[in-house]
This record gives C-alpha cells, sequence and structure tokens, in this order.
C-alpha cells in the first residue's frame, strides 16, 4: 500500500490531499467476495483480495492517524492536533502500526486461551459464551490499542483476528453460530454505515447554503475533479499491483496476469474511507466551533466537506461502475470457466434436489387439504416440475413408502398427478 497524493488547484491544501489519499486506500471487498462465491473464482483470487483490503484498510487507519492529527494542528487551538515532521512522522507509524501489531497478538493469546477453557461441545451455553468472547477481545483490543497505547485499534483488531484463526478455530464449539453472528453485525453495521454516508453525502454535494454567496458546496467543477480522480486512482492503482507482479507471481501462493487485473479493477471504495471521512467532518466542526474568526472556520468546514465529497463519491462510482462489470470481466477473462466435475457436481445437486422436493410433494399428498390441488398450477410455481416423468415420480412415491414407518404410512392420493405427467 501507498499513499497517492492528488492535489487539485485550489481545492485541497498539501496536508490535506495526503489526508484524502489514506482515505482513498481503504478497499472493501465485500461485495467483490460475494460475487467471487456466487462464480466459482479461484480461491487464491479471493485470499489476494481480501488479504490487500485487510492491509490496505490498517495502513489507511494508520495514515489517516498521523495527517488528520497535522490537519488539527493548522486549527492553531492548544491541545488540538500535532505537528509532524518527516521523522516524528514516521516514527508515529511504525509505533501506530507494530504497536498495534503487538497488542493484537497479546489479546488473540488470551482469547484462544479462554476458547481452550470454554471447549466443552455439550454445553450449549458454553457457545454463546464463546461467541460473547470474540466480541469482548475485538472490542478491548481496538480500546486498549486506540484509547490506552495510542497505537493503531484496527490493526490490533486485525492481528487479533489472525491468531484465533490460526488458533482457536478448531476451539469454537459451535462454528457456524460464530460465523452467521459476525455476518450478521457485519451486514447490520455496513448498511448503517452506507445509509449514514450517504445521507451526510447527499446533504453536501446538495447544499446550497453552506458558504456565504458561493453557490454549491459542491459545484460543477468539483464534479470534474471527481471524475478525473476516479480515473487517476484506478490507474495508480493498476500501476501499483502491476509493478510488484513480479514478486507476488513467484511468493506465496502465487498469481498471474489476469487475477492482477482483476484485483486493480476490483478495489471498490466503502466502508472504512467513508467512516474515516465522516469522523474527519464531524471532528473538525466540533473542534472548529472554538475559532473566533468565523472566515477560518468555514474554511476548515468547508474542506474537509469537499474532502468527504470526494470520498463518497469514489465509494459510489466504484460501487456503480466496477461492481456492476466485475462479473462479466471475471467472464471475459476465464477465471469462472466451469470445469467438467464442477458441472457434474452441480447436475448432481440438482438431480437431488428434484428429488428430494418431489419426496416431499408425495408426503403432502397425504393430507386431505392438499389432494384438489392442481398440478399445472404447481408447474407454474415450480419450473423444475415441468421436467418430471411418470418414472421419476413413481420412485419419488416408492420413496416415500420405504422412508416411512408401517404404521405411520398413509395412501397419498396421486390419481389428479398422474394424467399430467
Amino acid at each position: 500500500p501507498s499513499i497517492r497524493c492528488i492535489c487539485f488547484p485550489l481545492i485541497l491544501t498539501i496536508i490535506l490531499s495526503l489526508l484524502s489519499s489514506g482515505l482513498h486506500e481503504a478497499t472493501d471487498p465485500v461485495a467483490v467476495a460475494v460475487l467471487l462465491n456466487e462464480l466459482g473464482a479461484p480461491p487464491r483470487l479471493k485470499m489476494h483480495i481480501s488479504g490487500e483490503s485487510l492491509m490496505n484498510d490498517g495502513s489507511a487507519v494508520v495514515f489517516y492517524t498521523i495527517f488528520s492529527s497535522r490537519f488539527f494542528y493548522e486549527f492553531g487551538l492548544d491541545g488540538i492536533g500535532e505537528e509532524i515532521g518527516w521523522g516524528k512522522g514516521f516514527a508515529l507509524f511504525f509505533r501506530l502500526a507494530f504497536g498495534g501489531a503487538a497488542i493484537g497478538l497479546a489479546f488473540g493469546i488470551g482469547t484462544v486461551f479462554i476458547l481452550f477453557h470454554l471447549d466443552r461441545r455439550l454445553s450449549g451455553e458454553d457457545s454463546v459464551i464463546q461467541v460473547v468472547t470474540t466480541i469482548s477481545a475485538a472490542y478491548l483490543s481496538f480500546f486498549t490499542s486506540e484509547i490506552l497505547a495510542h497505537c493503531s485499534g484496527i490493526i490490533a483488531v486485525l492481528f487479533c483476528g489472525v491468531t484465533v484463526k490460526a488458533f482457536g478455530e478448531t476451539l469454537l464449539n459451535n462454528l457456524q453460530l460464530t460465523h452467521h453472528f459476525w455476518e450478521i453485525t457485519e451486514h447490520l453495521l455496513n448498511a448503517l454505515l452506507f445509509a449514514l454516508g450517504g445521507s451526510v453525502w447527499g446533504e453536501i454535494i446538495g447544499d446550497q447554503t453552506y458558504t456565504e454567496g458561493q453557490g454549491r458546496l459542491f459545484a460543477r467543477q468539483d464534479w470534474g475533479y471527481l471524475a478525473l480522480l476516479y480515473v487517476l486512482l484506478m490507474v495508480i492503482r493498476m500501476f501499483l499491483i502491476y509493478s510488484f507482479y513480479p514478486i507476488t507471481k513467484r511468493i506465496g501462493i502465487g498469481t498471474n496476469w489476469k487475477e492482477s487485473l482483476f484485483a486493480a479493477y476490483g478495489g471498490l471504495r466503502g466502508a472504512v474511507g467513508i467512516a474515516l471521512a465522516l469522523s474527519l467532518h464531524a471532528e473538525t466542526i466540533h473542534f472548529t466551533s472554538s475559532i473566533p474568526n468565523e472566515s477560518a472556520q468555514m474554511s476548515f468546514r468547508t474542506s474537509t466537506a469537499k474532502v468527504f465529497g470526494f470520498t463518497g463519491g469514489i465509494a459510489f462510482l466504484t460501487l456503480f461502475i466496477n461492481a456492476t462489470t466485475c462479473g462479466p470481466l471475471l467472464i471475459k477473462l476465464g477465471l469462472v470457466t466451469p470445469t467438467e466435475t464442477r458441472k457434474k457436481v452441480l447436475e448432481n445437486y440438482r438431480q437431488h434436489m428434484i428429488q428430494f422436493t418431489l419426496v416431499e410433494y408425495v408426503k403432502l399428498m397425504t393430507e386431505d387439504r392438499f389432494q384438489t390441488v392442481d398440478f399445472m398450477v404447481m408447474k407454474e410455481h415450480i419450473p423444475f416440475f415441468n421436467e418430471i416423468t411418470y418414472d421419476k415420480f413413481m420412485i419419488a412415491v416408492q420413496k416415500y413408502k420405504d422412508i416411512t414407518p408401517s404404521k405411520g404410512y398413509l395412501e397419498p392420493s396421486i390419481e389428479h398427478v398422474i394424467p399430467y405427467l
């Protein structure tokens, strides 16, 4: 990951440009990961995209912490921000990154120790406590690193999670319960964040009264800058990924030029960048309320509002353009070409599903309330019923008879079905 410094004339200062570059660095793999799962993309492609996103998010928060502190220092208020030079900046970067990693590793080891002592698979309550342990570890590691130790909280959570995944996953009594809980939590918080971010972004780009007598806050030329920023970010991302391609194809699980092209194109912006931009804008409004000079106050607020406008705009464009075209690109590159084995597995699954559904249908035919149901209506609502032959249906009838205890067996009423087969 690297800083992408893009300075547009008369819009952003150098510090705000560096700060904005950190916000654009964070990528969101959620939408792409869902697409890769649906189309059956290579597992290593999912690993590359998810792993890169984790590192991007961690470094984005570190750069945000450094540059936002320097930006707040420009307010000229006591106790707000910090003057950071090159030397201090590098020292702060290593403290945030490595300090957060060490704290996360410590919490991860502690969590594995607790999970080990809760590894009693016959106790449902212990399974719930294990889930609560993962929640507590995530939030405590973030709080300890970010608030108490003044290191990177998100990197602490990252290393805590990696440690638990590596050494504690087999200790979880109910792995599905843990996965489902975090999937629901992620979905709800992502939805809340995008709803909040979208509302603020809409207010900013449509606000005509934010600045005194200067028209819209997000003017027509800013839309042009937004389009230019989108193109430059795509070009820079492509350049960075292919610059390291000779190394990435030889180390670890490897890669190829097609996967690298998709990884470059599939770098969607989302939750982390929007959250940081929201935080920057909210803190700026809070801190500048103490500045007596209304012109300076409005200048700072306008600048961070524009940063949020660009961040939200890039997230919107990548979701609207990249996300919707990732599927066709994946197929065009030949990364999801189904093998003969995959086709056979899917067809076998489909036939099993049809047979299971038929047996359940025959079971319903033993109840009086379903004996007059029109089979033609069933075929209209269940498409694969059109493929049912007489032989398949009679196999289902026999299977239902075989799996039902003789005392509980009732003869299904199939007279109204046979004529349609």
